[in-house]
């Protein structure tokens, strides 16, 4: 079971509080306002009240036992930046932190973090993606150039394989998977035959999905 430290109970904090606590991982969360940790306890092993910029705060709470600890502070990046950095000090395995703003990003890895969180600007570009095409349905940014798109099927393919279109090839996609009334089922061979109504996972550029589907 891993253990995990969420400092900072703003609105990402609860978030990422209760999402981590379906997977019965183990919880400590702390934030200097009694009122941000209260409706979180049913979700925690710990739950603390104290000013996270003081070493000797994070001392108490034997941060090297954590497999990674989050940064979730939004409202004073002078203090996510101070607490990620003393974080690594305390001998922190993983440090996790929120950013707002790119610069913010640069900052934090350059201080010890060692993946920052950009919620907005992720859901920003999942949504533009998503809106800006007729045949785009959802979008998941895999941190490269690739990323999974869920798109449609064209009424030339229906009744056709992968291997007869050949996708891979021809349109510089992969198929994983596919998606009819929610319900998604793995492409295992190329054998299998697209129907009307259903949506394709695809692995990819954006670039290619983008030509593809115009």
């Amino acid at each position: 079971m891993k253990s995990f430290l969420i400092i900072g109970m703003g609105h990402f904090g609860h978030h990422l509080c209760q999402s981590l606590a379906k997977y019965d991982c183990e919880i400590m969360i702390v934030d200097r306002d009694e009122a941000a940790i209260e409706d979180m306890l049913p979700y925690v092993i710990s739950a603390k009240i104290g000013d996270c910029t003081n070493i000797e705060v994070l001392k108490t709470f034997d941060i090297p036992s954590f497999d990674t600890c989050f940064v979730c502070i939004g409202e004073n990046f002078q203090n996510s930046l101070e607490i990620t950095s003393l974080l690594k000090e305390c001998g922190a395995k993983k440090v996790i932190s929120k950013a707002d703003r790119d610069i913010q990003e640069k900052f934090l890895l350059r201080n010890g973090a060692d993946a920052v969180i950009y919620p907005e600007k992720n859901m920003a570009e999942r949504y533009a993606v998503r809106e800006s095409s007729e045949h785009i349905f959802d979008y998941i940014n895999l941190g490269s150039e690739y990323s999974i798109f869920e798109i449609d099927v064209l009424d030339r393919w229906v009744g056709k394989t992968v291997k007869d279109l050949n996708f891979r090839v021809k349109y510089n996609l992969v198929v994983l998977a596919t998606k009819k009334n929610d319900e998604v089922k793995p492409v295992i061979t190329g054998e299998r035959r697209f129907e009307k109504d259903e949506h394709l996972l695809v692995l990819g550029k954006e670039d290619d999905v983008r030509r593809l589907t115009k």
